[in-house]
Parts: C-alpha cells; sequence; structure tokens
C-alpha cells in the first residue's frame, strides 16, 4: 500500500513539472478532479449498499408492522372446523375472519398459509408467517416458543365415542387407544393416559381419528367441541360424552420478542371485542345453544 501511495505521489510531481513548462495546469487538475471523483463514487456504491442491506434487515424485522399494501402472513391448519377448513377453493372459518378484521385495523391485506398444525411454530420462529391461528391454546410449552396475544374465545377438549361404547366418562380412557390430531391441545391432554396405560395414536386431521374410530382401531378421539360437533353431525354412530374433558381459552400466536406486532394485534382485538364484531364472527359459525 505504501508503495502505491509513493508511486502515485512521484507521478503527481512529474505531471506538475511538466505542466509548469507548457502552456497551462488543465492536465494536473484533471487527474486531481478524475481521482477525487473516483473516490466520491466509490464512497457513494459503499454507502448505497450498507442501505440497501440495513433495508433488507430491517425488513426481517418489521415484515409485520402494519400499514398501506403490508401483507400480514397467517398460518394456519385448515382441518379444524368452523376455526379454519377448506369451502371449495377458499380457507374460511372464525379464525381466518378474525385475522382478516385485525389486518383490516393494522392497515394490511391478510395471506393465509395452510400448512401441518406442529409445523405454525416453527414458521413464526423462522420469520417465513408473523400470526398462528389455529384453535391454539396457551400454555407453558408453547410460551416457551412464542407469545400470545389475549384470548379471543372459549373452548373445550371433548370425547366422541362410538354410540355403543362402554367410555362414560374421562377416567374411563385409561387404558383405551385414543385418537389426536398431532400437535393439538387434544394431543398433550391425552398423553396424560399415557401413564395409565393407554395409547396414542395421532393423525395430521382430525377426521382422520374419527375414521379411524368408525373403523374400530381406536377407542375414543379427543378434540376440541367445536370440530367434535361437525364430524358427529357428519358421520352416524358417534357422539360426543357430556362431561369435557378440559376448558380452555385460544389465543393468537407470534414470534418471540416482536412485542411490537404483539401490541398492535391486541389493541385490534380489543376493538373488535368493544364493537361485538368479535362476538358476530363468532356466533355465525358457532350457535348459542
Amino acid at each position: 500500500m505504501k508503495k502505491q501511495v509513493i508511486a502515485l505521489l512521484t507521478a503527481a510531481m512529474m505531471v506538475g513539472a511538466m505542466a509548469g513548462c507548457g502552456a497551462g495546469g488543465s492536465d494536473t487538475t484533471t487527474a486531481a478532479d478524475t481521482t477525487a471523483a473516483e473516490t466520491t463514487t466509490a464512497g457513494d456504491t459503499a454507502a448505497e449498499t450498507d442501505t440497501e442491506a440495513e433495508a433488507e434487515d430491517g425488513a426481517e424485522t418489521t415484515a409485520a408492522i402494519g400499514g398501506e399494501g403490508k401483507v400480514l402472513v397467517m398460518a394456519t391448519n385448515a382441518e379444524f372446523p368452523p376455526y379454519e377448513y377448506h369451502d371449495g377453493g377458499d380457507i374460511v372459518g372464525i379464525d381466518v375472519e378474525v385475522a382478516e378484521a385485525i389486518a383490516g385495523k393494522l392497515g394490511m391485506t391478510l395471506e393465509v398459509e395452510d400448512i401441518a398444525f406442529d409445523s405454525i411454530i416453527p414458521e413464526l420462529e423462522s420469520g417465513k408467517a408473523d400470526i398462528g391461528v389455529a384453535g391454539m391454546t396457551v400454555n407453558e410449552d408453547r410460551l416457551k416458543n412464542v407469545d400470545f396475544t389475549d384470548p379471543y374465545t372459549t373452548a373445550s377438549q371433548v370425547i366422541i365415542v362410538k354410540e355403543d361404547s362402554e367410555i362414560a366418562g374421562p377416567d374411563d380412557l385409561k387404558g383405551k387407544h385414543i385418537g389426536v390430531q398431532l400437535g393439538t391441545t387434544g394431543d398433550i391432554y391425552a398423553s396424560d393416559y399415557e401413564a395409565d396405560g393407554s395409547t396414542i395414536e395421532r393423525y395430521n386431521k382430525g377426521f382422520e381419528a374419527v375414521q379411524a374410530m368408525q373403523q374400530g382401531k381406536i377407542d375414543a378421539v379427543v378434540i376440541d367441541q367445536e370440530p367434535a360437533k361437525v364430524f358427529v353431525s357428519q358421520n352416524e354412530g358417534i357422539k360426543i360424552l357430556d362431561e369435557a374433558l378440559t376448558v380452555e381459552e385460544y389465543a393468537i400466536a407470534i414470534k418471540k420478542g416482536n412485542t411490537e406486532l404483539l401490541d398492535q394485534v391486541n389493541g385490534a382485538l380489543a376493538e373488535l371485542k368493544e364493537s361485538g364484531e368479535l362476538q358476530a364472527i363468532i356466533d355465525k359459525y358457532i350457535s348459542a345453544e
């Protein structure tokens, strides 16, 4: 580096000497201007690169901040009626309409991603999705990986059995084959029965567990009350037991530490509750009976 500097200085001195003998000093001025221009251009390019990098970094951490033209990405598992399910080519349900209302409050457009239930939290952790809305119950294990908003509805885990089943309540699940949807709250609570000799069979979709029970492969299904009502109404010979297994609250999952988005969503939820719009969405899908 030092040798290059010395060489440049020597060349400049020679050019200066030659210019002193000639008609004018334009050559010296041109060389200096060129060097300064190259230095300035390089500096500007570096500054622009740094600015672009900072903008990209900012986009990764603030992609979900509200505003016109922004997209709010919702991760869900559309196999959980009436909260989320397929209706033709669309994904509809309570959670979808609640998320759409929240996105509207934030001035954003909702984008729904249908993935496996147990992939929702990893999707939030990686930043591929902004919110997880899929009839998710707040529990200690999930709180280790994501934050949750205020609850937006209350639900129950119930037991589905065949109409002629000898299972009459939660205590009768001991030693039985129990079907659940993988990664759900029903999966978590049913797992407690493994210590009593029960076998837990896990399925990707709730209706797959119901089908397995109808085929005699398992004895009972533990699942949320509202999907359970749908499955029972669509299939003969099965029923929901009167005694619920648990009562719980559903909330929206958000990447851990994203307090700005958490506060925004909680604010939107509060407005929806106060206006009655939230309850209207729920009542649209769930009867009061």
